[in-house]
């Protein structure tokens, strides 16, 4: 018994000593946190006092370009099916497939033969009526003196007056049959209507062509200078028009994925008439395409510089946020806190935005890290994007 309640008292014991433990550590705990919480203050003021790393950048004063934009298609100035005039065999092809050919270049022989025959005929034929035109002639010049002795009736002469006009009308109509033999066989000789880019040959040597046929030869397309055709929405009409009026009009044309470069030219012409059904007027440019970049039928997209605002504040696009308050950017002020500051956007222009009111030049906003920002955070600035600063010093 007396064992048992030994024992008990033990196990007591260890509790109080257990919780006094406890306890001590509490409050030394507390202590602790109290005194930390005095050095550094309350837990909002740490948050605000860690600084996060953000990217920035400052708005600058500058030109901002404005452009327009559309898919166009590559048009040449001139294409030309290459057609035979005449019918016949073709004896040779003297141009390679896809190579340039320039004006009056031989393109096709056709068999000569048939129509050298038919320009000796004619000149026969001429030969013939000139040689008869100069007889009766002859006879006409004994006839009026006849005529004056009294030796011939008047209806003699009258007569012979008439065969010698049948006469020359015959050597008139023999020299047109001349002229058009000889017409004839130069067509047998097909030559390059334009200078340009011939395609596929359509017909090979040896084979019968007929005159005027709706196959043709080949077809020649004119790559310099060369054509793009696009759209533009009607409500841009007008700042179009305007920028016709000013002068010319650059025009750039990219490839498909809009990064490179592939001719530089201005607007050549627009359209007469909207198209009712789209809403939009169909714009012509031209570029000297030196380098051959653009091809017939080609799609490109095609930016026009319709006009350029001057003296306009400046930013990165990244820089500028949006939400059901409106669009805004966050400013970092002097004590390296941010502001949330509410803006006015004017025009953006790829990876550049005007500003119209809100921020001046020279403020700094933020362009990279916003989504850990909010009014009164302190920040870390590191360097700014390469694409950011280089987007805002392109429009200076």
């Amino acid at each position: 018994m007396k064992i048992k309640n030994l024992v008990s008292i033990l196990v007591l014991l260890a509790v109080a000593v257990g919780v006094g433990l406890a306890l001590r550590s509490e409050r030394a705990g507390g202590a602790v946190f109290r005194s930390h919480t005095s050095e550094y203050g309350s837990s909002e003021t740490i948050r605000h006092q860690m600084a996060v790393p953000v990217a920035a950048t400052q708005a600058k004063l500058g030109d901002l370009p404005h452009y327009l934009s559309a898919i166009g298609t590559v048009t040449p100035m001139y294409t030309v099916t290459v057609q035979s005039r005449v019918a016949g065999q073709i004896m040779a092809v003297n141009f390679r497939e896809g190579q340039i050919v320039t004006r009056g270049q031989l393109l096709v022989q056709i068999d000569p033969r048939p129509y050298q025959v038919q320009l000796e005929q004619a000149q026969g034929q001429l030969a013939h009526d000139l040689a008869t035109l100069h007889n009766d002639t002859l006879i006409l010049e004994r006839d009026r003196i006849l005529y004056r002795q009294n030796v011939i009736a008047r209806q003699t002469l009258d007569t012979q007056e008439a065969t010698v006009r049948q006469d020359r009308g015959l050597v008139l109509s023999d020299k047109a049959n001349v002229d058009n033999a000889k017409l004839q066989l130069t067509y047998s000789r097909i030559t390059a209507p334009i200078t340009g880019r011939i395609g596929l040959r359509l017909v090979d040597p040896g084979n019968i062509i007929q005159a005027n046929s709706t196959q043709g030869i080949a077809v020649i397309t004119q790559l310099q200078p060369i054509t793009v055709i696009f759209s533009i929405p009607e409500d841009n009409l007008e700042l179009i028009l305007a920028a016709m009026r000013a002068g010319s009009v650059p025009a750039e044309a990219y490839d498909r994925s809009f990064h490179n470069l592939l001719a530089t030219g201005s607007l050549f012409t627009m359209d007469n008439q909207i198209d009712t059904t789209t809403g939009t007027v169909r714009l012509k440019a031209l570029f000297s395409n030196r380098e051959q970049r653009l091809f017939p039928n080609q799609f490109v997209n095609v930016r026009l510089l319709a006009e350029t605002l001057h003296h306009q504040v400046l930013i990165p696009l990244a820089a500028v946020q949006r939400s059901s308050l409106g669009t805004f950017v966050y400013v970092v002020k002097p004590d390296r806190t941010v502001e949330l500051r509410r803006i006015q956007l004017g025009l953006t222009q790829g990876e550049l935005a005007s500003v119209q009111s809100g921020l001046a030049a020279g403020e700094t906003v933020v362009t990279d890290g916003v989504d850990r920002l909010q009014p009164g955070t302190r920040v870390a600035l590191q360097s700014t994007p390469a694409r950011a600063s280089l987007a805002v010093n392109m429009a200076q």
